[in-house]
């Protein structure tokens, strides 16, 4: 029987760039716990699942108010294992472990802290009310050009409409996925190996701060500044 929404946010602990750095200290509060309030304040997600390899990250996470009824295999927590392995397991172990099936699955991540959790109920909302909709997920609107360089070694601009240049306010703009946000799938396409599908909705983006992708002791400084502004300055825009 279906039970609705399962969130999946990955925490591995053997993290190279930043040592330890989902149980790291921000503003705090550990970093898995930031996607774990975020998900817990949407108001959408029936259950919430930390993966990971990692004793003292599980128990932080449980504290948080996660479930995390095991642990992840070693061989799915290494620096090559892909997000879309770590999520197949995520969802096919956790309904075997509880005896549930889920219809959506919704992924966060603990390194991006500044979403909002109206994001993530919007995912979740978007693929209720669309039934062909197979995702929907955060994206970043930026007016920056961008160039590939060819098998024979020639720069090329990626869209041809980027050969015109205009204003920034009024020139036409691309989305970066930023599925760490905030996304919402099919639990089917977790299943099959895939993160995202290919029909989908973007959620627009332009806030600053959500460029922030804590990976380094740089990012972790950007992001403690960034709170700090925040605080001062938009209150609104603080993490949970």
């Amino acid at each position: 029987m279906s039970t609705g929404v399962l969130c999946v946010i990955p925490a591995r602990g053997g993290s190279k760039g930043l040592p330890r750095k989902n149980v790291l200290p921000l503003a705090g509060r550990p970093l898995v716990g930031y996607p774990i309030a975020a998900a817990k304040a949407s108001g959408v997600c029936d259950a919430i699942f930390v993966t990971t390899d990692d004793e003292e990250i599980a128990a932080v996470a449980r504290a948080e108010g996660a479930d995390v009824p095991f642990l992840r295999p070693a061989d799915l927590a290494g620096d090559l294992t892909t997000t879309e392995a770590t999520l197949r397991h995520a969802l096919l172990a956790y309904e075997s472990h509880t005896g549930r099936q889920f219809d959506i699955c919704v992924f966060l991540t603990p390194t991006d802290i500044f979403r909002s959790p109206a994001w993530i109920a919007r995912a979740v909302n978007l693929l209720k009310e669309q039934p062909k909709l197979e995702s929907a997920f955060a994206g970043t609107a930026t007016h920056k050009n961008y160039w590939d360089r060819e098998p024979g070694g020639a720069w090329v601009r990626v869209l041809p409409w980027m050969r015109d240049y205009s204003s920034r306010q009024v020139r036409r703009k691309i989305y970066r996925e930023d599925t760490g946000l905030a996304c919402a799938s099919r639990a089917d396409i977790w299943r099959g190996g895939r993160r995202i599908g290919d029909v989908v909705e973007i959620i627009p983006n332009d806030l600053p701060e959500t460029a922030i992708d804590i990976h380094t002791a740089f990012d972790l400084f950007l992001a403690t500044k960034a709170i700090e502004y925040l605080r001062a300055h938009h209150p609104e825009r603080l993490p949970v």
